[in-house]
């Protein structure tokens, strides 16, 4: 069985790499770099947003609806029978093609055993220059929750749902240790290069600051180079419960990045800044509220 020593340190690896056309090259070289995570350690990998093919949701267009797959199918079986084989932890991020005119931006936890943990259904879809996803995508059902694994609590959130703190709450809240972002997110053509660090620093920032309110740890696993109009920037990293940056990956190359997590940490943060203590759950009716209009 793959364990540390100490079975509070859980150690993660993040597969930062490029895509191609092709999306059975794109399975396998996910692979490839899995096995690569675990001979360094992994325990717990994580792939980016919409591993096996281009981001395709630069463009509006039904013929990448053959892209999708079932869950559990072809994917989930080879990932499957891959982390039994490792006694790895992998969280996959698919297509899911769910029936005839229903799609999902999925993301899926698989056990060590190689059986599916756990399923979640990418909640914020957006719709923007470059990022079309409300064309493909129907919103998630499935809630915002974390399912246990051999070696931590993940909870799996996907891209957009980066932003909101809400998302990262209530995964926190239903137990979740690790919080692991599949991601797609680079630069669009012909953007002045203050506004671009902005943004990418503003990615960074609130993640770390999701690590900080709930107590726990944050893994964001980008995608790498350029695919058509947009320049994926890299930079996955791992945050601990104070936000601090455990590891990080460079913008322009991929890359196995290895960071190792104590889960006592979880412990220690919340025990300092007790949030969760605090929060004023009778108060928070209005955030289901889509708008707070001011008093006339």
């Amino acid at each position: 069985m793959r364990r540390s020593k100490n079975n509070d340190i859980v150690t993660l690896g993040l597969v930062q790499m490029s895509t191609g056309e092709d999306p059975g090259a794109n399975l396998a070289k996910a692979m490839s770099r899995i096995r690569d995570a675990a001979k360094k350690g992994a325990q717990i990998v994580c792939l980016q947003e919409l591993f096996r093919s281009r981001y395709f949701c630069q463009s509006e267009d039904h013929r990448f609806f053959k892209l999708a797959e079932t869950i559990p199918g072809s994917s989930t079986d080879a990932l499957g029978s891959l982390a039994r084989e490792q006694e790895i932890v992998i969280v996959a991020s698919l297509f899911e093609k769910r029936s005839a005119g229903i799609y999902h931006n999925s993301a899926v936890i698989i056990d060590a055993d190689g059986a599916i943990a756990g399923k979640y259904r990418k909640m914020h879809v957006p719709d923007d220059p470059l990022y079309f996803e409300k064309f493909y995508f129907t919103p998630g059902d499935l809630g915002f929750p974390s399912f246990q694994t051999r070696y931590a609590r993940i909870g799996a959130l996907v891209c957009w749902d980066q932003w909101f703190p809400e998302a990262a709450r209530l995964a926190s809240l239903s137990g979740a240790q690790i919080l692991v972002y599949p991601t797609a997110i680079g630069w669009i053509p012909k953007e002045p290069r203050p506004v671009a660090q902005k943004q990418r620093n503003a990615w960074e920032l609130i993640q770390r600051a999701h690590a900080v309110a709930n107590g726990v740890y944050v893994a964001s696993v980008n995608r790498v180079g350029r695919e058509a109009s947009l320049k994926f920037w890299g930079h996955s990293f791992v945050a601990g419960p104070s936000g601090e940056i455990i590891a990080q990956a460079g913008g322009d190359g991929e890359e196995i990045l290895i960071a190792k997590c104590d889960l006592r940490k979880i412990d220690e943060a919340r025990e300092s800044w007790p949030f969760f203590r605090d929060r004023r759950i009778d108060a928070y009716g209005p955030l289901q509220a889509r708008f707070i209009d001011s008093p006339k």
